[in-house]
């Protein structure tokens, strides 16, 4: 499969990039320090720089309503996983069936594609993740709920915004102060 193509498109945080093919998204980079940064993480698949096709623009849409605070699982996206492992794609489905302000432990997803105490596995599935927030990787936590890497700009902190966005317990309680 080669991506038929990628764009940039402004959102609430900065400017992102998504690549697809004829099948569905098959990345999405969240900003980086900069443009050249983020078009050069996109480009993992080949494609052009093009003007993206009504599916694109409604995946787009979606991604800047989410990014604005809006509710939206975004599991109406079609992706396209064909270059994807069977074991990457079963933990992203199990992750894709986690719902915004919802969050699960690496073991809780490994139990889930039936491979009890594979939470590393999980995580190094996730690590790889080219398609963020479409495939919510942001929602999966440690064991004790603490935050632990994010392959995305900004790490764990870039994480824990998302997670406060979309007001996941613990992470958008006021403060006294």
């Amino acid at each position: 499969m080669s991506t038929v193509g990628h764009c940039f498109f402004h959102t609430a945080i900065g400017n992102c990039a998504i690549a697809w093919s004829d099948k569905g998204i098959v990345a999405l980079q969240l900003p980086e320090h900069d443009d050249a940064a983020t078009l050069a993480r996109i480009r993992r698949p080949a494609g052009s720089d093009l003007a993206p096709p009504p599916f694109v623009s409604e995946a787009i849409d979606g991604v800047r309503r989410v990014l604005a605070g809006e509710d939206d699982d975004l599991r109406w996206v079609l992706l396209d996983l064909d270059d994807i492992t069977d074991f990457d794609r079963e933990v992203y489905a199990a992750t894709r069936a986690i719902g915004p302000g919802k969050t699960r432990s690496y073991g809780e997803v490994a139990a889930t594609v039936g491979a009890p105490g594979a939470a590393q596995a999980v995580g190094q599935s996730l690590g790889r993740n080219p398609i963020p927030l479409l495939v919510p990787c942001h929602r999966v936590l440690a064991a004790d709920h603490s935050l632990h890497g994010f392959s995305a700009y900004g790490g764990v902190v870039t994480k824990r915004e998302l997670l406060k966005l979309e007001h996941a317990p613990g992470f958008d309680d006021p403060t006294l102060f």
